[in-house]
């Protein structure tokens, strides 16, 4: 069983250098790369759990951030006198 073998655009090959040089394809629950400039080739078990996400400062809070309380807050008209 042959597999269609795609170009992946972007891809720099990790030997070489050369973008936009390096192929994939899946078969037999296996995923290859290979790069068509040097002899690059690389096959990798395709992992059908995703995988976990990359600690960032954005999706891991301080402990005291997560320990404030949360606030309403007030959006006031300038327009308007207050009352």
């Amino acid at each position: 069983m042959s597999s269609v073998k795609r170009f992946i655009a972007g891809v720099v090959c990790p030997r070489c250098a050369a973008m936009d040089r390096i192929r994939a394809w899946e078969q037999n629950g296996i995923r290859y790369r290979e790069c068509v400039s040097c002899d690059f080739f690389e096959q990798l078990p395709i992992d059908d759990a995703p995988a976990d996400e990359l600690t960032t400062r954005v999706n891991q809070l301080r402990d005291e951030q997560k320990n404030q309380d949360v606030q309403p807050v007030r959006i006031l008209d300038p327009g308007k006198p207050s009352s």
